[in-house]
C-alpha cells in the first residue's frame, strides 16, 4: 500500500510518500525558521497562515519526488495532535479534503507516537520493548515501549521542554533563533564544566524533568557577569555558559533514561526529537548506554525533527490495526499519547 502522510503541528509543513516496507519515497519539509526568527520564537497565528500558503505545493513536490500520481494513493495519514491547533487545523482539513475527494482511508496520528517509533524508520534491529525518549521544543518525555500503540508514560518535564529551554537560553544569550543548534555551535568552543549550574532531579525515584530552576541559574550567572563587567559580556564567557548549560541539560537526559532502563530492566534504548539532532547529546547517550550494556538507537536528524514519515510510519500500523477515522476528525492541542 502507498500511502501519503502530512504533518503541521507547528511550525513546518511537511508531506512523505512511503511504499511497502514503510519505504519512504520521499520526505519534503518547509521550514518556518526564517519567518519566526525575527520574533524570538515561534508565533502561532503567523505559522498556520504559512501552513495554508505551503501545505498545497508540499504534498505535489512529495508526489513528484516519489514518482507516485495522486491517483496511486490509497490512505492518507495526518498528524491530529498534540501542538498548536490553528496548525494542526490546516494539515487535517487538507488531509480530511483529500481523503474524502479521493475516497480513501483517513488515519489521524498523534505527534508524539510518530516521534517515539521514528527510530524504527531506519532500525530493523530495534524491537519491544524500548525505553523511549522523546525530546524537543515542546515534549520532554520518557516512555516505556512495549508495543504498537502500547506505551506507559514513565516521566515528563514538570515545566519547560528542553527545546523551549535552549530556546530561552539562546535568547538570553543573543545567539539567535532556534535555541538548540546556536548553543551546540557556541558549546564546542566552551568549557561545559566553567559554570556550576544545578540538575534537577526532583527526587531518587523520579524520571520526571525539569529545565525551568536551569534557565533561571543561567540568567542569573549572566546577570552576575554583567555586574562584575560592567554590562560587557565576553565571547568566552558567553561559550562557557552556553556549554556548561548543554552539559545541565544532557546530564539529566542521559542519567533518567538510562535509569529507567535499568529500572524496566530493558536492553533497548531509543531517543528521538528535534533535540536529539544534538551532536553532544547523542555521543553522551551512546556512550553511557555502551558503558551500560544497553543497545542505543538513533533516527536520523531529518527524521529527529518534524517530519510526515514518522506520521505515515504509525499511520500505516493504525490502518493495519482498523483504527481508520471519519470526516469528523478533529486536532487537539493536548492530545495524550
Amino acid at each position: 500500500m502507498t500511502l501519503l502522510a502530512i504533518e503541521t503541528s507547528c511550525d513546518d509543513t511537511c508531506a512523505a510518500v512511503l511504499g511497502a516496507e514503510n519505504q519512504v519515497l520521499s520526505s519534503i519539509v518547509s521550514s518556518q525558521v526564517a519567518l519566526h526568527e525575527l520574533y524570538g520564537g515561534i508565533v502561532p497565528e503567523l505559522a498556520s497562515r504559512r501552513h495554508c500558503e505551503n501545505i498545497r505545493w508540499v504534498v505535489e513536490q512529495a508526489l513528484l519526488e516519489a514518482q507516485t500520481p495522486l491517483a496511486d494513493i490509497e490512505a492518507v495519514c495526518v498528524t491530529k495532535g498534540p501542538g498548536l491547533v490553528g496548525s494542526l487545523l490546516v494539515g487535517v482539513a487538507y488531509a480530511k479534503s483529500l481523503a474524502y475527494a479521493r475516497n480513501i482511508d483517513l488515519v489521524g496520528v498523534n505527534h508524539v507516537e510518530g516521534h517515539l517509533l521514528s527510530p524504527l524508520l531506519t532500525n530493523p534491529d530495534l524491537t519491544f520493548p524500548f525505553i523511549g525518549l522523546v525530546v524537543s521544543g515542546g515534549h520532554s518525555s520518557l516512555y516505556l515501549a512495549r508495543d504498537w500503540h502500547d506505551y506507559e508514560l514513565l516521566g515528563r518535564t514538570i515545566d519547560d521542554a528542553a527545546g523551549e529551554a535552549f530556546d530561552k537560553v539562546a535568547r538570553m544569550l543573543e545567539l539567535g533563533f532556534p535555541g538548540g543548534p546556536v548553543i551546540e555551535k557556541r558549546a564546542r568552543s566552551g568549557d561545559p564544566e566553567a559554570i556550576k549550574l544545578p540538575r534537577a532531579w526532583l527526587g531518587k525515584e523520579s524520571l520526571d524533568f525539569s529545565f525551568s530552576g536551569l534557565k533561571t541559574a543561567v540568567r542569573t550567572a549572566l546577570e552576575r557577569q554583567k555586574k562584575i563587567s560592567g554590562d560587557i559580556i565576553g565571547e568566552n564567557f558567553v561559550s562557557d555558559l552556553a556549554a556548561s548549560f548543554q552539559e545541565a541539560v544532557t546530564a539529566v537526559l542521559v542519567r533518567k533514561t538510562l535509569d529507567a532502563a535499568e529500572r524496566y530492566q530493558i536492553k533497548n534504548v531509543a531517543m528521538a526529537g528535534g533535540v536529539s539532532c544534538n551532536g553532544y547529546l547523542r555521543q553522551r547517550m551512546s556512550d553511557a548506554a555502551q558503558l551500560q550494556g544497553v543497545d542505543f538507537f538513533l533516527a536520523p536528524p531529518k527524521f529527529c525533527t518534524d517530519n510526515a514519515a514518522m506520521i505515515g510510519l504509525v499511520g500505516r500500523r493504525r490502518l493495519a490495526a482498523g483504527l481508520i477515522d471519519d470526516l469528523t476528525l478533529n486536532p487537539s492541542s493536548r492530545l495524550p499519547l
